[in-house]
């Protein structure tokens, strides 16, 4: 189930649970010529609009959950509209170990019903441009998070939907194969950069109005992804290995556990350190052990 909030022709159907995991805000473009659905969530039990088109921002369940319920062209970037057509190509862009990804695979089954592919899905690139009539949908690329996710810039109603640069105190996620962090930091200048009246998130935050408040949240947003590599720094003070950074955790805290839990701290982790090697802040040991330099 869900609420609709308005702002301009611009839906949003929130959830009964704010946005939060496992749901999420779709958004809904209601053009006079063609209806726009962007990123169906779990909430969605049908079309609840006769959509012309959808388009998915990126290539994780959360973000597809919906779309089984329509059947109207599916658009999402190039680098991953593969993740968006195959649960298995999915699955495999999270770089999971063998048993991980059996129980991931199972948990998604259980909770999400994704089947295990979507046809009608097309790829598509950065400043690609939806004409609904007398509303335009330009695409966004805004990689880090996936190599493929982007956002909406819908005009004139001035709404950026930013999908998951969600803004939430957990901070950025980037422990797919594909993530980057200096995309991630790229892709948040590139929205900081980008004046609307209206910002919309997929997941709790919902809709910032303005975008004073907007890159105000945006600045804290990037500093939790940055107090992590401080933070990580200062584990290495005496030589770890990679496995004891992932037991440490730079994401989630201790009582979490999930069977993706220790993929996104190991890619996490060595995301940060290569980082951090090259910038001369840390140092490889024999036996692929890391120090503080």
């Amino acid at each position: 189930m869900f609420t609709p909030t308005e702002f301009g022709k611009v839906s949003v159907l929130v959830p009964e649970n704010g946005g939060t995991v496992p749901f999420g805000n779709t958004v809904v473009v209601h053009g006079s010529e063609r209806t726009l659905v962007i990123d169906p969530s779990l909430s969605l039990d049908r079309d609840p609009v006769g959509a012309d088109l959808v388009f998915i921002s990126h290539g994780h369940e959360d973000h597809v959950a919906g779309l089984r319920h329509f059947q109207a062209p599916t658009y999402a970037h190039n680098l991953d509209a593969p993740s968006v057509a195959s649960l298995d190509t999915m699955l495999t862009n999270y770089g999971l170990r063998p048993e991980e990804r059996a129980e991931v695979e199972h948990s998604i089954a259980a909770q999400y019903g994704i089947p295990p592919t979507h046809d009608d899905v097309s790829g598509i690139a950065d400043g690609h441009v939806f004409d609904l009539g007398d509303r335009t949908a330009t695409v966004i690329h805004l990689p880090g998070h996936t190599p493929g996710h982007c956002g909406l810039l819908i005009e004139p109603d001035g709404f950026f939907y930013v999908a998951d640069i969600d803004l939430t105190s957990f901070g950025p996620m980037y422990g797919d194969l594909g993530s980057s962090v200096d995309d991630f930091l790229a892709s948040i200048d590139r929205a900081a950069g980008i004046d609307a009246r209206w910002y919309g998130t997929f997941h709790q935050k919902g809709v910032v109005e303005g975008s004073d408040e907007f890159r105000r949240r945006l600045t804290a947003y990037r500093d939790k992804l940055l107090s992590r590599e401080e933070r990580l720094v200062q584990f290495l003070g005496e030589p770890r290995q990679l496995e004891d950074i992932v037991a440490h955790r730079l994401v989630y805290r201790p009582h979490v556990n999930a069977p993706y839990v220790d993929a996104v701290e190991r890619r996490t982790a060595q995301l940060h350190l290569q980082r951090l090697v090259a910038a001369g802040a840390v140092v490889t040991l024999e036996g692929n052990v890391f120090r503080r330099a």
